[in-house]
C-alpha cells in the first residue's frame, strides 16, 4: 500500500512528504512523533452499514475529533452504519487498523471526509498503509486525488 500510495502521489504532482517513525497507537502520540497537530490526521475509519446488502465506507476525519455514525448514515441515506471488524478491515482495504490511509482504491468502498479535516490545516498526516510510515500531504492534493465525498461526521 506505501508503494501504491507513493506512485499514485508522485504520478499526480502531489506535495507530499514521507515520515519514518517507531509504531504508535494513538494519533495525539503520532502526531507529537510526526511534528504535526492532533487535528492534521487523517483518521480513516473503516465502517459497514446495516443495510442489505452492506456497504462499505471509509470515512475520515481530524485524528482529534470523534465519528458520528449517524451523520454518516444520514450523510449517505443509509439506515445505519457500524465499525467493520479488524477481519473485514483487512480484508477490504489490504491494511490493519490504524494504518489504513485516508484514500480508497476499491470501487466497493465509498469515500467521505469530514470538510473540517481539509478546511483547518493546509496538509493532513496520515499513516501510509503501515503503523511505521506517514505521508504529510498538501489538503487540496488530497482532494483533487482522492476526490472523497464531503459530508460533516463528527460528533
Amino acid at each position: 500500500m506505501f508503494e501504491e500510495l507513493e506512485r499514485l502521489l508522485t504520478a499526480r504532482g502531489a506535495r507530499f512528504r514521507t515520515i519514518e517513525h517507531p509504531p504508535a497507537g494513538k494519533s495525539d502520540e503520532v502526531a507529537r512523533i510526526r511534528g504535526t497537530e492532533p487535528g492534521q490526521g487523517a483518521k480513516a475509519m473503516l465502517c459497514k452499514s446495516k443495510d442489505d446488502p452492506p456497504r462499505f465506507i471509509l470515512a475520515v476525519l481530524p485524528g482529534d475529533r470523534k465519528l458520528d455514525f449517524r451523520k454518516l448514515a444520514q450523510a449517505l441515506g443509509l439506515k445505519k452504519v457500524t465499525m467493520a471488524s479488524p477481519e473485514e478491515a483487512t480484508r477490504e482495504t489490504g491494511c490493519a487498523i490504524g494504518a489504513i490511509p485516508p484514500f480508497s482504491f476499491s470501487p466497493q468502498i465509498e469515500l467521505v471526509a469530514d470538510p473540517g479535516l481539509v478546511r483547518a490545516y493546509r496538509e493532513i498526516a496520515f499513516n501510509a498503509g503501515r503503523l511505521d510510515r506517514s505521508m504529510v500531504l498538501d489538503s487540496q492534493d488530497y482532494l483533487a486525488i482522492a476526490s472523497p465525498r464531503l459530508h460533516p461526521l463528527c460528533a
